[in-house]
């Protein structure tokens, strides 16, 4: 069986904007990036929710995280 390289494409909600590039660059290539061995190779894009340390304790930008979905929260 073969596995595609390629990326799935972005996916729009209808209702929602898509992210801009700045927001989306700051999940991107951070220097405590850890690839998370237990998904395929072809994940490892840099990206923060592919890192072994994503929504962890150990994780260093946690707050950041949880500040990201406390912001989507209905109040």
């Amino acid at each position: 069986m073969r596995i595609p390289a390629h990326h799935p494409l972005p996916t729009r909600d209808v209702g929602h904007e898509m992210s801009t590039d700045d927001e989306e660059d700051r999940f991107i290539g951070r220097p405590c990036y850890l690839f998370n061995p237990s998904l395929r190779p072809g994940l490892n894009d840099t990206r923060c929710a592919h890192c072994r340390l994503y929504l962890t304790a150990q994780c260093p930008h946690i707050d950041e995280f949880l500040d990201d979905v406390e912001d989507l929260s209905p109040e």
